[in-house]
């Protein structure tokens, strides 16, 4: 216990004073998992947004198979990158094999589901409210897309909220395409899952604090974002 108790000191120490090593690898984390976000959301949200508003054959397949990715494991989706990525892969000749760019894109391959499908949940009730007002302008399914997005901007922001929470706790897949690399690859996630098997308990304490700290401000940040859009509904 003693030990414990020094090494959680230890660990608050390096966070208050900036540690370096600390500090690289949560700006790694935050570049890869922040850019993961924004190139999913490309996809993930306006893909919701018409399956919202559209009807066609095949829908209920898309979104039943939208939900399930919601669950694809990340060591899954690590794999399938990395055969993409790989020398022998379609892509391997673009070099991107553990790089922080293999590992966005391991992100974003599984957070776009979870956009998508829940983007898709958050503006279909917005589109059963606008659908005769935007039909009577004449605004087919594609023309209404980016008035929902607009008007659903702060549902939206707490589906970024939780597809930003999920990227920076992955650990499977960007170790996968990533390699863990010290000073390189190496991510909040990974680096505390290496640093606990090695012993060096302050290190990973330090990591597991910052962490934290971010998963509570995600949560903080999507009931604000939550509470924000219930003014704005009920006002």
């Amino acid at each position: 216990m003693h030990d414990l108790g020094a090494a959680f000191s230890t660990a608050l120490g390096l966070v208050a004073a900036g540690d370096p090593a600390l500090a690289a690898i949560v700006g790694l984390s935050l570049r890869v998992s922040l850019t993961a976000v924004a190139l999913a959301a490309l996809v993930g949200l306006p893909l919701g947004a018409l399956l919202a508003v559209a009807r066609f054959p095949g829908r209920r397949g898309v979104v039943v198979a939208l939900n399930a990715l919601m669950g694809l494991p990340p060591v899954v989706a690590g794999l399938f990158i990395y055969l993409l990525l790989s020398r022998s892969g379609p892509l391997g000749p673009l070099g991107l094999l553990f790089t922080p760019t293999a590992m966005v894109v391991a992100q974003a391959v599984l957070i776009a589901p979870i956009l998508a499908a829940l983007s898709r949940q958050a503006l279909e009730a917005l589109w059963e409210e606008y659908a005769e007002q935007l039909r009577s302008f004449g605004a087919g399914p594609r023309r209404a897309v980016p008035t929902l997005l607009w008007d659903g901007r702060f549902a939206l922001l707490t589906v970024l909220l939780a597809g930003f929470g999920r990227a920076s706790a992955e650990v499977g897949a960007v170790m996968v395409v990533g390699g863990n690399i010290e000073g390189f690859t190496r991510v909040m996630t990974t680096a505390i899952a290496l640093e606990t098997s090695k012993g060096d308990l302050p290190l990973a304490l330090a990591l597991g604090v910052v962490l934290m700290a971010i998963v509570l401000t995600v949560n903080a940040l999507a009931q604000l974002a939550r509470d924000t859009a219930a003014r704005w509904a009920g006002g």
